[in-house]
């Protein structure tokens, strides 16, 4: 086993390092990881923030979105990042709010792009249509709105927070897997060695 691996801080600090790389860097594998909501449904989504002192991760979404009433209806999470190249499996688990109107989600608006903004002037996510389609009016089809534009599409952005309670890290070596799982508590992180 790589002696980076081999003991329980260190790995912890290394998912840490993994989930902060993977908010900001656009290039490495695990910016888009699998999130899956309570009703057991998974989907891709850029990973745009992980605030290690309270390590939660922040993602971006519709507020018509069908995830959004499921996480209302039953707030357990879970997410799952992959580093193919470096071996590395980390799945968390913890809770999920969504949050349309407060100081963050008007921050996260503000950084974001108008073209990225445009998304939100769409059709709800999952409405049917009758053709393929890709929500947008036709005035927006490859086109940059403006910020007068983009008012109406605010009130469809929200901001998904997951806090985080559980970590399970799994790296994959031929010469022998390793595996450890970290729970959260009100005293803090307890780390184990589990059989991978």
């Amino acid at each position: 086993m790589d002696d980076m691996f081999d003991n329980l801080p260190d790995i912890q600090a290394d998912i840490a390092r993994r989930l902060g790389d993977a908010a900001s860097n656009r290039g490495v594998p695990m910016h888009v990881p699998a999130v899956v909501t309570s009703d057991v449904d998974a989907r891709g989504m850029v990973l745009r923030a992980f605030d290690p002192a309270s390590w939660t991760l922040r993602f971006h979404t519709d507020a018509r979105a069908p995830k959004v009433a499921a996480i209302a209806a039953d707030p357990r999470m879970a997410v799952l990042f992959y580093d193919k190249p470096a071996k590395v499996q980390i799945r968390v688990r913890g809770t999920g709010r969504v949050l349309t109107d407060d100081p963050l989600t008007d921050a996260a608006w503000a950084e974001s792009t108008n073209f990225a903004r445009r998304c939100y002037l769409g059709d709800a996510p999952g409405d049917e249509s009758e053709s393929a389609t890709s929500g947008l009016p036709a005035q927006f089809e490859g086109v940059e709105p403006d910020d007068a534009q983009l008012l109406p599409a605010r009130e469809n952005f929200a901001v998904l927070l997951i806090e985080l309670a559980e970590l399970d890290w799994f790296y994959l070596a031929q010469s022998g897997h390793s595996r450890a799982q970290f729970s959260r508590s009100e005293q803090g992180w307890e780390g184990r060695w589990v059989a991978p």
